[in-house]
């Protein structure tokens, strides 16, 4: 039974079933804005697209073709929406609040992989990217006898 606790208790299970209900509640919000403001402005600029109607026979089935472009349609103006009341404002203020963050990484000029502003050296490429003159200067070899640095 401590196995199924643990299975169940998982941090990946528990944000996946927040994000189902959360995603459950936001698609009938979405769904609801559209009837109630959307659907309205559509129906004073050419009526209500409804087109469940339509549909043709093959022998003796009926196929509800009508239907499915209603929901099609429904589908594309509920993303319309989504994206131009939701996405695009959100990007925007993301953008906005990131442009005053002071830089905290900054692109190895060897390897270009991005690394912190105060690195020293690349962990990628193991490039030396600072010269730091209070680091100690290896020692040069002079015939087999260490010779002080000049």
């Amino acid at each position: 039974m401590s196995g199924f606790k643990n299975f169940i208790m998982r941090g990946n299970l528990v944000q996946l079933a927040v994000a189902v209900v959360i995603g459950a509640q936001f698609s009938g919000l979405v769904k609801q804005f559209v009837s109630s403001f959307i659907d309205p402005l559509l129906a004073l600029a050419g009526g209500t697209p409804n087109f469940a109607a339509l549909s043709f026979k093959v022998h003796k089935a009926t196929f509800t073709y009508g239907a499915f472009l209603t929901d099609v349609l429904s589908f594309l103006i509920a993303a319309l929406v989504v994206y131009f009341v939701l996405v695009v404002p959100v990007t925007r203020l993301i953008a906005f609040m990131e442009r005053n963050k002071a830089a905290t990484e900054k692109d190895c000029p060897v390897c270009t992989m991005s690394i912190p502003i105060n690195a020293q050296r690349c962990p990628e490429c193991t490039s030396m990217l600072v010269e730091d003159s209070s680091q100690s200067q290896p020692a040069r070899q002079s015939g087999g006898v260490l010779a002080p640095p000049s």
